[in-house]
């Protein structure tokens, strides 16, 4: 079958890779469509974290944000997800040490991370291998390009979870990417006052065409407001210790976004302020519900991807390029089999 195969530092082309084969346990996936994130991105470029440390080496095959129908089974007591739409949680757990049974296998200490961690196979391929301990079910007629956002859904869910905002409640979110404007749209359909800081023109202008109409620089931030939760959705290394400044004493700070340098906070002001810090991995815990956001309408995240491409246009936009045509949305989503 055909997938797209990372070699090296700026190079990766679609190669011919061997059939995958479902064992016990685990089902074959047709992928419909695939989202580009910055993980992606960062394995491209060949400076994601854990080439360094060891977790992931070349040759890799990227993606983790996916969805498509169960083709096959490895055995018939996995056969009730035969021909289901599925997405699934990208964490896959070794199932037996205690964080695993504690339902937090995506801290497990020997996970392997679709697409990411420890060579396990990513979704830019025409099929995929996934445990049915990580499959989430799809309402069948479900949108792919909504199937394919229900991953970084499942992390702006948790985000908005760890702000333990009441509606009426005014939160500021850092960055006008991918996860934050889900963060910015999962929380203003719970009722907060969202309040969105980006960095260029374009997407700031992008994220007041979705109906945000508090968005600013943070230089330009008004600093006499209150805000009750402040979500760093950044990449900016200074960006969580400006997110403990601006929050309000007592209130929370969410931490998804991961700078490629250390990113220092000063505990004395988390202290002082009695602030509540929140770390965020992974969308695990989060999937269903956001399946269930996006079923109902209530969020309808379809407008963030610019285009929709075929898998041999993959190192292109891995490499920061945008089609002609594309729209002004900030994500990227790959059909495999076009």
């Amino acid at each position: 079958m055909r997938a797209f195969v990372i070699t090296g530092p700026g190079a990766g082309a679609v190669a011919e890779v061997p059939e995958p084969v479902a064992s016990a346990g685990q089902v074959i996936v047709e992928v419909d469509r695939v989202g580009v994130c910055g993980t992606d991105m960062e394995f491209y470029r060949g400076d994601m974290a854990y080439l360094a440390s060891g977790d992931a080496t070349f040759p890799v095959r990227i993606g983790h944000e996916w969805c498509g129908r169960v083709v096959d089974v490895g055995s018939d007591a996995d056969a009730s997800w035969m021909g289901r739409r599925v997405t699934g949680d990208t964490m896959l757990g070794c199932g037996t040490c205690s964080r695993c049974t504690d339902r937090r296998q995506h801290l497990c200490e020997d996970r392997y991370e679709i697409g990411i961690r420890h060579g396990w196979p990513g979704a830019l391929a025409e099929r995929l291998t996934v445990p049915t301990s990580a499959l989430v079910a799809l309402p069948e007629g479900f949108d792919p390009a909504l199937g394919a956002l229900v991953e970084p859904g499942g992390n702006a869910l948790r985000s908005v979870r760890g702000t333990n905002l009441r509606a009426g409640d005014s939160m500021l979110v850092i960055g006008a990417g991918t996860i934050g404007l889900l963060v910015a749209q999962i929380a203003q359909a719970r009722g907060a006052e969202v309040h969105i800081v980006g960095r260029s023109a374009r997407s700031l202008d992008f994220a007041r065409s979705l109906g945000f109409v508090h968005t600013t620089t943070l230089d330009d931030l008004d600093r006499t407001r209150a805000f009750r939760a402040v979500v760093d959705a950044s990449n900016g290394k200074a960006s969580p210790a400006s997110a403990v400044d601006i929050v309000e004493p007592g209130g929370r700070v969410v931490l998804i976004g991961i700078s490629g340098e250390p990113s220092l906070i000063d505990t004395r002001d988390l202290a002082l302020k009695d602030v509540t810090a929140v770390g965020v991995l992974s969308a695990s815990g989060g999937l269903e519900e956001t399946v269930a956001l996006y079923a109902s309408g209530a969020v309808d995240p379809r407008v963030l991807v610019a285009a929709t491409v075929g898998l041999d246009a993959t190192a292109a936009i891995l490499a920061g390029e945008r089609p002609t045509g594309s729209g002004p949305g900030p994500k990227f989503h790959i059909d495999p089999r076009r």
